[in-house]
């Protein structure tokens, strides 16, 4: 026998056979090209035309987290959660905020997803009452769900793809557009500073809404078993992602202001892009890019959808939530029903109560506490744990969180007083579930989907 055959079977483990450039394609498709796109109209009422400094001012305070998502994933490479990040290395109470905050994010995207398909919708059909659109999007999503479809990875490369040749058609109509403007160098700087309306507070308001550009580059972190050399891959490719979107993001928005120098004037706020990429390539543009992003985000909003459902799924599973009804999986297609259903119904009232950028807001409110407690995280796990005590795991760490912390500040206080009593919520029902938070019980970690979900 051979000593191949005579050794015993271990335990089989996932493939490390992602390279880095695998892991930044992957968050690119993840994040989208197009991911100032949808928010463009929105920030720049809020920040009066500085969208390019938003998208800049996010870009910073992003890159440190990356970083600090990186050097996370360093020590606990089996995981990949902001929740276990903060809850092993700070304090299982704080992990356990972290991890209600991630939930809110679950929930909430679908339903912004709803609210801007809808306006996309709109675009084509001006006479659509929105009610009728968000009952049709939440119910599509819903649908979609409870058949159990879901697109491939190979289906969202492709979305991926297509949607970065569109970036570079708007570029292209862009920079031909502008060829015939007798541009000054006043013209060319405004995007970045305009003395006639440039106001702090106004910027970061508009600065904790663009940080939404960069949302989901923390997913390069759950890919840390199947990648090669996790140690020094995992942060570059979540560094480079950042790096990549914020550049092509920054032109986006840059070529936008250029083109409509007004930073008022849309008919629809949240589609103000499509109107700008009207402006600069005709009717056909304006067709491709309300078209695109109306394919991506109902890409998006399916895929968060059943996120959500799956969140919600494991927290019932480990009794965090009644399992009686979060529990439950459909016995033929074996998706939780239950909470398909709920997600939907949630998506339903608050596109019919919420504007768009109040969900955007919302989002990013369990976003930034997500993100800070990933800074904390790096400077309790290396530094007071005397693990790796340098400039990277004191200052890098402490500055993203005080950017973060302040983009978080910087959100309307109706944002806050959502994401606040949803907290209060969290907090009250996970102490009667853990006995004051003496029972580890809560798990906010996706259940593995080929596991049987059955009681």
């Amino acid at each position: 026998m051979s000593a191949e055959a005579a050794a015993p079977a271990g335990p089989t483990t996932l493939k490390r056979s992602l390279t880095l450039w695998d892991l930044v394609f992957y968050g690119i498709v993840i994040i989208q090209p197009t991911a100032p796109m949808g928010l463009y109209g929105v920030v720049s009422m809020e920040a009066r035309g500085h969208v390019v400094t938003t998208i800049l001012i996010g870009l910073v305070g992003m890159l440190l987290t990356a970083m600090s998502y990186g050097r996370m994933a360093r020590a606990f490479p089996s995981a990949g959660s902001a929740f276990t990040y903060v809850g092993q290395s700070i304090h299982p109470s704080a992990g356990y905020v972290t991890g209600w905050s991630m939930v809110m994010d679950y929930v909430l995207n679908p339903l912004v997803c709803t609210i801007l398909c809808t306006s996309l919708t709109i675009t084509y059909l001006p006479w659509l009452p929105r009610p009728l659109g968000v009952v049709f999007f939440a119910a599509l999503f819903t649908f979609l769900n409870l058949q159990g479809v879901k697109t491939s990875a190979r289906t969202n490369q492709v979305i991926g793809i297509g949607l970065g040749f569109v970036v570079l058609l708007f570029l292209g109509a862009a920079v031909r557009y502008l060829m015939g403007q007798p541009l000054t160098s006043a013209d060319l700087t405004r995007p970045f500073y305009d003395p006639a309306t440039f106001s702090l507070k106004a910027v970061f308001t508009g600065a904790s809404i663009a940080c939404l550009t960069y949302i989901g580059f923390d997913g390069i972190s759950t890919l840390s078993e199947e990648v090669e050399n996790p140690r020094r891959n995992i942060m570059l490719a979540t560094v480079l992602t950042c790096l990549i979107i914020g550049v092509l993001a920054t032109l986006q928005v840059y070529m936008a202001q250029l083109v409509w120098a007004d930073w008022r004037g849309f008919k629809l706020v949240d589609t103000a892009f499509v109107e700008v990429a009207g402006k600069a390539g005709g009717p056909f543009l304006f067709g491709l890019v309300g078209a695109s992003l109306l394919v991506a985000t109902i890409g998006s909003g399916s895929g968060a959808h059943l996120g959500a459902a799956r969140l919600l799924y494991g927290m019932g599973r480990s009794q965090a939530l009644p399992r009686g009804f979060f529990g439950y999986v459909d016995p033929r297609t074996r998706v939780p029903r239950n909470n398909v259903i709920l997600v939907g119904a949630l998506a339903l009232l608050g596109g019919l109560t919420l504007n768009l950028q109040l969900g955007f807001e919302m989002l990013n409110f369990g976003a930034f506490i997500a993100f800070m407690g990933v800074n904390l995280a790096v400077f309790a796990y290396y530094w007071v744990g005397g693990r790796e005590r340098s400039f990277a795991t004191l200052v890098l760490p402490l500055l993203g969180f005080a950017i973060c912390a302040y983009l978080w500040y910087s959100l309307r206080w109706q944002a806050k007083a959502a994401g606040g009593a949803w907290l209060l919520v969290g907090i009250v029902w996970g102490a009667i579930q853990t006995g004051g938070f003496r029972r580890d019980l809560v798990s906010f970690d996706l259940p593995p989907e080929e596991a049987d979900p059955k009681p």
